[in-house]
């Protein structure tokens, strides 16, 4: 049994979770290096075999086994099917406030998107992917969100630096337009 089959063992098994660089060196009693080389030739290995649908991916120092872009077509059309719903675009959209504008008050998400957004971040939170972080040293003190590893993990980045950058001044000037149409809808809803 190589080295390489037990780590794509280990991985396979850890699944979406996946498992840190110094996890694998301690199960295997190898040293890190050692495991980083390896996990570069299982790399290498998925990158060359073009029957294999699997590619190891590494994000928040964390590796994974995942599918490759090119099965994207197909796994979106899975993901469509009614059990496997995500997020909604009132989700969406809030997860993008509190991605870009980190730490952030529900208040503050209210104010950007003119509607409440209570049910979204509840929503996030039991998705995991943000999170509580402090109260904010206001009158009432309210809970201030951040994003978590796990909204990493999700995106495929290892670091917030790594989302597309937005210029502030363009970010508050798309905020109006992105929002506007939503903030009707409600106000003819709330109408009828």
């Amino acid at each position: 049994m190589s080295k390489l089959s037990e780590i794509e063992a280990l991985l396979f098994v850890a699944g979406e979770d996946g498992l840190r660089l110094r996890q694998i060196a301690d199960i295997l009693s190898l040293p890190p290096t050692g495991v980083s080389q390896s996990l570069e030739k299982l790399a290498e290995k998925y990158q060359k075999d073009e029957d294999s649908s699997l590619a190891l991916l590494e994000t928040s120092n964390t590796y994974k086994l995942v599918t490759k872009q090119e099965f994207a077509e197909i796994l979106r059309a899975y993901s469509k099917a009614p059990i496997n719903q995500s997020l909604s675009r009132a989700s969406l959209e809030t997860l993008s406030i509190i991605a870009y504008k980190q730490p952030i008050t529900r208040v503050e998400v209210d104010e950007i998107r003119g509607v409440n957004s209570s049910g979204a971040i509840a929503k996030l939170q039991a998705f995991e992917l943000i999170r509580e972080d402090g109260k904010k040293e206001v009158l009432g003190r309210p809970n201030l969100y951040v994003t978590t590893n796990y909204f990493l993990d999700y995106m495929g980045i290892n670091h917030l630096e790594e989302l597309p950058a937005v210029e502030e001044t363009e970010l508050v000037a798309e905020e109006g337009q992105l929002f506007a149409e939503r903030r009707i809808e409600e106000e003819d809803e709330h109408e009828n």
